[in-house]
């Protein structure tokens, strides 16, 4: 005989009432102050000038860049054959790197991190608890923006 199914006790998936995509929209940019961090493989050797021009985009649009900080994948030779893939699935970043923007958003008193790189909703949510502050991506930020210029990042 068969037992009866149980019923699953663990409380069920519920959407929040406010997608974090919603809030990238509402983050205004004018007089807020960001901290810009980047995420590039170590075949991107010109991330210099693409974090040059993202805090060029977010100064157009009113947001003062206190702080930059890059994770480069593939510098060492354990992470040449892992290059394309991000440190962690769950944050982008290493674990190190994650604390070093926590430090630098905290010491800054920065309104959010932007990231140069797209973040996907669990990303997003993860980072904003791990950081304090908003994480969002940069394309979501121009995206929001109604007037914004196509932006060459």
């Amino acid at each position: 005989m068969h037992q009866p199914r149980r019923r699953d006790r663990r409380l069920s998936r519920r959407t929040q009432a406010e997608p974090t995509r919603r809030q990238a929209a509402r983050l205004t940019l004018a007089g807020a102050d960001v901290m810009l961090v980047g995420y590039f493989s170590a075949k991107e050797k010109d991330f210099a000038t693409l974090m040059a021009s993202a805090a060029t985009e977010l100064g157009a649009r009113g947001a003062r860049v206190v702080g930059q900080i890059v994770q480069r994948r593939g510098v060492s030779d354990g992470g040449a054959q892992k290059m394309g893939l991000p440190f962690s699935s769950r944050t982008l970043l290493s674990y190190g790197k994650v604390r070093e923007v926590a430090e630098g958003c905290e010491q800054a008193d920065a309104d959010a991190a932007v990231f140069v790189a797209s973040l996907t909703e669990r990303q997003r949510r993860a980072l904003t608890a791990l950081l304090g502050c908003p994480a969002v991506s940069l394309s979501d930020v121009l995206a929001a923006d109604p007037y914004a210029k196509m932006s060459t990042i």
